[in-house]
């Protein structure tokens, strides 16, 4: 209704200018009649209302549909009317919104082969870096040393570039099934043995035997070495120890990562988790890329956990998943 008063509000002006330029026009050449002038603006006036109130439900489904925001973009193309006007406005909808999708499925396919493109470049890098890898794993020298370091941080690259990539397509790469939390845990720790004996951090695991949680054990397995990424980074130097402990509380499961590094200031809490932020610690960290814990909270939504930070500057940094617990296996 005040899309049309808004839209009619011209008209009802010009048509009153127009009566009283009438009646003023009938005095002018000497017509008298009060009551007979009087007649003819009345009998006008209900015209021009009978008029409005036809042009109002004429178009009524138009204005209403202007009017309302769409639930969906669906919506956009339905009927909004039979009245020449709103036909128009259906068509030229349902003609933008033809175009829209065409923009989509084009840039859809865009994205879809840039995925498969950084997936495969992604596998046929890993080669060669698994080859030197297997090169350089028996030697003693500390030359070897800076390779294995670098080799390591172009695998972790890697693994990022490509999780990242997949994150669009999560739903056809996720099966929930019951996870060994202490096994998955161990066996992250395992794989990132040469990042904990070059920073001379340690793990200190106290995980509960036989908890079982639901999630995806690959996906998982990618965030908890994120965190332990970077809980060893920030701790090389400061603190020779990380805890990793569980804890059941009620139907969940709390899985924390626990150092004592640099910790983080606390105008940069807010921000850690957005994608590419630094903040301070990154820039005395040459290292850092800002997707580390990005990419934890991203997955930890897509698996229904939920992800939480504490830390205060100088103390170190805590970060808890919250998993929903499959059942705990008795020993």
């Amino acid at each position: 209704m005040r899309l049309f008063w808004k839209e009619h509000v011209p008209l009802v002006f010009m048509y009153a200018g127009q009566l009283l330029l009438t009646v003023y026009m009938c005095r002018l050449s000497g017509f008298r009649n009060t009551f007979d002038l009087a007649y003819i603006c009345l009998v006008n006036t209900a015209l021009f209302a009978f008029y409005l109130i036809y042009r109002y439900f004429r178009h009524f489904k138009m204005y209403q549909r202007l009017t309302r925001p769409l639930s969906s973009i669906d919506e956009s193309t339905g009927s909004i009317g039979n009245a020449p006007l709103a036909d128009a406005v259906g068509r030229l909808l349902q003609e933008k919104y033809r175009l829209y999708q065409n923009d989509i499925e084009r840039y859809r396919k865009k994205l879809t082969d840039h995925i498969t493109f950084i997936n495969q470049w992604v596998h046929q890098m890993k080669t060669p870096l698994s080859v030197m890898h297997l090169a350089v794993q028996q030697e003693t020298d500390p030359f070897f040393d800076s390779m294995r370091e670098e080799i390591d941080k172009l695998k972790k690259g890697l693994d990022t570039v490509l999780y990242t990539s997949r994150l669009d397509a999560f739903e056809q790469d996720f099966v929930a099934e019951p996870v060994d939390l202490r096994q998955l845990v161990g066996k992250v720790a395992a794989e990132h043995k040469n990042v904990w004996v070059r920073n001379k951090v340690f793990p200190e695991i106290q995980v509960d035997d036989g908890l079982m949680v639901m999630s995806d054990d690959k996906w998982l397995a990618f965030a908890l070495g994120q965190l332990i990424t970077n809980a060893v980074r920030y701790s090389a130097g400061i603190s020779s120890h990380i805890r990793i402990t569980s804890e059941v509380r009620g139907q969940q499961a709390v899985l924390e990562i626990r150092d004592h590094g640099v910790g983080i200031p606390k105008q940069d809490i807010k921000r850690v988790f957005d994608a590419y932020f630094t903040g301070e610690n990154g820039r005395r960290f040459g290292e850092s890329t800002g997707m580390g814990l990005y990419l934890v909270r991203e997955i930890a939504l897509r698996l229904d956990h939920r992800v939480e930070l504490e830390s205060e500057q100088g103390q170190g940094t805590a970060v808890r998943i919250w998993m929903g617990i499959a059942h705990v296996q008795t020993l």
